[in-house]
């Protein structure tokens, strides 16, 4: 059985380790997180073919850095951030040519993860030195994933109308006091589930998918414009 890593033994890193767990020899690494029987040290974890670093985007840089400092072999890195073009960036300006890079984001959650419900995650060979790309995707997909194959670019720009406004939004409601009422329609108990699903995440991500997806900004300052002139002719249309 092939031995595939993890950096990173958070809310989604214990998602990924069942995942991976059904196929792989899992280790994990996490001076932060107990992982159980899964726990190695670093330069164990690095030893795999397959090594998934799910970390919080705001400490990827630091963490790639660190990983670049072992003498990686036949090692394929794949990050799994919610944002594309940034930690591309990082990974093929720090880790050695030698080492193949895969960008992944699974687009479930540790809320919205189950095996009933229809899932995906987006995919992409940045550097697929020792040809891991269809492997990955074939493992998705055995487990009823279904792959997306879109450039960081691409990823970036369908997520900030996606997954950024999504957030934002549930942040609003949220911050706004939205709640349930005796009377709940069937789209308001939409919102309230966007609402669950959003804010069980930490603050911390919910500030760097705003912060390191470039789209989003201009995203959200269109969608406020928006709000802004609709709420003006309601206004005007009461005068």
């Amino acid at each position: 059985m092939k031995k595939v890593g993890i950096i990173g033994y958070g809310r989604f890193g214990k998602v990924l380790a069942d995942l991976l767990i059904n196929q792989y020899e899992v280790k994990v690494y996490d001076p932060q997180n107990q992982a159980g029987e899964l726990a190695a040290e670093l330069d164990v974890v690095l030893e795999s073919v397959l090594v998934f670093v799910a970390v919080p985007i705001r400490a990827f840089e630091t963490v790639i850095g660190e990983i670049a400092e072992y003498k990686l072999y036949n090692t394929t890195i794949v990050d799994v951030c919610s944002v594309k073009v940034y930690p591309v960036e990082i990974m093929e300006k720090t880790l050695p040519e030698h080492v193949g890079i895969i960008a992944c984001h699974p687009h479930f959650g540790p809320d919205s993860y189950s095996p009933f419900k229809e899932l995906k995650t987006t995919l992409y060979p940045v550097r697929d030195t020792y040809n891991r790309y269809n492997e990955l995707k074939e493992f998705f997909e055995n487990q009823s994933i279904r792959t997306i194959q879109l450039s960081p670019d691409e990823h970036d720009k369908m997520a900030a109308s996606s997954q950024g406004i999504t957030h934002f939004i549930g942040r609003v409601l949220n911050e706004s006091g939205v709640v349930s009422t005796q009377i709940n329609t069937l789209g308001f108990n939409d919102l309230l589930a966007v609402i669950e699903q959003t804010c069980n995440d930490s603050w911390d991500l919910f500030r760097d998918l705003q912060k390191y997806n470039p789209y989003t900004n201009e995203m959200i300052d269109n969608l406020i414009g928006e709000i802004s002139k609709l709420h003006k002719q309601i206004k005007a249309n009461e005068d």
